[in-house]
């Protein structure tokens, strides 16, 4: 927290001072109506968005790729590649039509076999992919432009989970990337998308590149999300990196960027102070914050030394440090679920909500067994809200009794660390703290941190069969009383078992030039649409 603090005051002078200044960057001006120039969240270490759960991915994922289905402001799926969808009487067969004229950039047709290889790939690694893959009887093309899914039991949600916003989208690229395994990223980056990766001009930890895809035929309708039509109105868009916040406030006041996508909480007075900029909440789900464990290795392969930090945990400290004091930015008490979803509840809450017990803790990790063994902690040092929690939780542990290797590297490296399934003497990690899409965490189905599934589950690993039973149930109840009763009945087995430690829902706002117009809300940051006034 030491850190964040000075980081935020040396910030928010620095944004202030150089108000009115100028960050020699002259690159940034060039080509200024018609490029959007976009400071991220992070470093683009992938642009794979099947291969990991970066959001940074999945959001230049859907720059790049288009998607059979597409998700509305209002969460209801549409067509989008599709030009039409057929399930049969018995619900067993799906045929998806595709729209006519649909081409990839290097100018080849979009065809079902295409569709094909893509939808298996990403069934290997998606949340609701994993289902599709386990309830999957046989996938066939009619022709170039239709093919037919037969599952083995009706699923309703199946075009739901084709279209979703979340983690990982059923990007649909052409059938030779594809192919590729889906443990190891795709380098031919070639969708079919609304922009287009200009890979010379990608300089990691810098710059990426997109340009608008002039082949692209968007759909009729309104742009609606992921849904409906998906007009671009600039021809490129650049995301510079800028880690430094001082750097990133000052280029938006300076009109050198058109938008930032994560400011730090402590500038947004000083940036809603500017009338030239907006500052608003674009992602009405907010980001749930987890404190993940390694299941596989000690210490953290024991269920009794990670149920050891539950009576110390204080999410309002986790959320503070990364969101500061405005209660609006945050939301507390966080279950195993977004708070405020429907399916949220009070079971076993007691657990977070009841006084801190310090002692308790170290008493609980005595009773474990813990052998003083190293828990090298993973700290993105790029991305401050991470960071913030990390420092938290480092600082935690270290109180509770644990001997804490905290590791500082830029989110890029981490994500690359957390495949590592080794122990730590062999470059593996025991935990890190991290953030989900509240839309992903507001359900089972999607609940990646949640699941139970062993090798093929999130960085972690954990095996759980009663949380995957319930999972399963969950998939095939009929109302909402019984999805009630299952999430009350997961909540609680959190708590027993540990996979993570919920420490709140984040609600950042994100801040833009008063003349971007356009910016679509309800989800993550989506470039059709969008155009300068």
């Amino acid at each position: 927290m030491t850190y964040r603090r000075t980081l935020l005051k040396t910030a928010a002078g620095a944004a202030t001072a150089l108000g009115a200044g100028h960050i020699a960057a002259p690159a940034l001006a060039q080509g200024r109506a018609r490029t959007l120039r976009f400071a991220p969240q992070g470093n683009l270490a992938s642009v794979d968005p099947i291969w990991g759960t970066s959001v940074l991915s999945r959001n230049a994922g859907l720059m790049i790729y288009d998607t059979l289905f597409g998700i509305g402001a209002d969460f209801q799926v549409r067509p989008q590649m599709a030009a039409g969808h057929e399930v049969s009487a018995d619900g067993l067969t799906h045929t998806i039509a595709l729209r006519p004229g649909l081409r990839f950039h290097d100018g080849e047709p979009v065809r079902a076999r295409d569709c094909i290889a893509s939808i298996r790939r990403w069934s290997k690694r998606d949340v609701l992919g994993q289902r599709l893959d386990v309830l999957l009887d046989e996938m066939a093309a009619v022709s170039d432009d239709r093919f037919t899914l037969r599952i083995k039991r009706p699923w309703a949600g199946l075009t739901w989970a084709l279209g979703k916003v979340g983690a990982n989208i059923c990007a649909i690229m052409p059938e030779r990337a594809a192919q590729t395994d889906p443990f190891t990223q795709v380098t031919d980056i070639v969708g079919s998308g609304p922009f287009r990766f200009l890979r010379d001009e990608w300089v990691a930890g810098s710059l990426a590149v997109f340009e608008r895809n002039a082949a692209y035929q968007p759909r009729q309708e309104a742009p609606d999300l992921l849904a409906g039509g998906k007009p671009v109105h600039f021809d490129r868009v650049e995301w510079r990196v800028m880690p430094d916040a001082a750097t990133a406030a000052a280029a938006l006041q300076n009109d050198e960027i058109d938008w930032w996508e994560t400011p730090l909480p402590d500038l947004l007075p000083v940036l809603r102070r500017n009338r030239q900029i907006v500052v608003e909440t674009i992602n009405s789900f907010g980001a749930f914050g987890v404190l993940r464990f390694n299941h596989l290795h000690p210490p953290f392969d024991n269920p009794a030394v990670r149920r050891a930090l539950f009576p110390a945990v204080d999410q309002e400290a986790f959320m503070q440090a990364a969101m500061g004091t405005d209660p609006e930015l945050y939301r507390i008490p966080a279950g195993a679920f977004t708070p405020g979803a429907p399916l949220a509840n009070d079971a076993g809450m007691e657990i977070l909500t009841s006084p801190r017990d310090l002692e308790k803790a170290r008493q609980l990790l005595r009773a474990s067994g813990y052998n003083n063994e190293r828990v090298v902690l993973l700290s993105a040092t790029d991305l401050p809200n991470l960071q913030a929690m990390t420092e938290v939780a480092a600082d935690l542990m270290r109180r509770v009794g644990f001997n804490v290797d905290l590791l500082s590297m830029d989110w890029g490296t981490q994500i690359q660390r957390r495949t590592n399934r080794g122990p730590v003497e062999q470059g593996g990690f025991s935990a890190f703290c991290t953030t989900w899409e509240g839309m992903d965490t507001s359900v089972p189905g999607s609940h990646q941190p949640l699941r139970g599934n062993g090798a093929n589950a999130w960085s972690g690993w954990p095996t759980s069969p009663a949380r995957e039973a319930l999972r399963d149930q969950w998939f095939e109840a009929t109302d909402p009383a019984a999805e009630k009763r299952i999430a009350e009945a997961l909540q609680l087995n959190v708590w027993e078992e540990a996979p993570f430690i919920p420490l709140g829902l984040q609600r950042p706002q994100q801040a833009y030039r008063r003349s971007i117009t356009g910016v679509l809300k309800g989800g993550p940051s989506l470039f059709w649409n969008v155009r300068r006034s």
